[in-house]
């Protein structure tokens, strides 16, 4: 009880402090998933247009060996299919869904940090705000000078962590949604490219 009874007084300023530091944890994020995705989504440009035409004419042997020259998902995904080619258009069909799988593992990773502060920054603010209010209504209670300026007082402080948690949930939520567009089109596109494949292979 003594423990909690101290967490309750503590008031909310350690709690802004910790949605500082989840700010900056959310930025490292945003700023790391944005340069990966878009460098992702310039090798698929690049393998786009140096395989496309070659998937309707050229040998499977020249489809392996561009794909294996390529970098990012989309080439690993299509390697991973033209190297199943010899057992048929079914085997490589679903290597390119194994493929996928795990290549958008790797692609998603660190978005669980932008998805859980953007859902829980708010509450975590608003705990903030719940032991600021706390210590404002104690301390009333052990002052016989001040009296309900103090309560506003505090109260105002006590807002502030809700109003931080918004501010950090806010942008976590947009760059999370935006994220998952980005991957969502990166890996339409790569599906788009691998269907190409399995029809070569069921046209042969």
């Amino acid at each position: 009880m003594s423990l909690l009874s101290g967490l309750a007084l503590s008031g909310g300023a350690w709690v802004i402090y910790l949605l500082g530091a989840c700010s900056i944890a959310a930025v490292a994020v945003i700023i790391e998933r944005w340069i990966v995705l878009r460098e992702e989504h310039r090798r698929l440009a690049e393998l786009r247009e140096r395989l496309e035409s070659k998937l309707g004419s050229g040998t499977l042997d020249h489809l392996v060996k561009d794909a294996a020259k390529q970098e990012g998902s989309a080439a690993r995904i299509l390697s991973a299919g033209l190297a199943y080619a010899e057992h048929g258009a079914a085997a490589t069909e679903e290597r390119l869904a194994a493929a996928t799988l795990g290549e958008r593992k790797t692609i998603e990773r660190r978005l669980l940090v932008l998805g859980t502060l953007g859902n829980n920054a708010p509450f975590i603010g608003l705990f903030g705000t719940v032991l600021g209010v706390i210590k404002a209504f104690h301390d009333l209670s052990q002052s016989a000078v001040e009296g309900p300026e103090a309560v506003m007082r505090g109260l105002s402080e006590a807002l502030i962590a809700t109003a931080v948690g918004l501010l950090v949930a806010i942008p976590c939520v947009v760059a999370f949604n935006y994220f998952q567009k980005q991957i969502r089109d990166l890996f339409s596109d790569s599906e788009a490219m691998g269907r190409l494949l399995v029809a070569r292979l069921k046209s042969r």
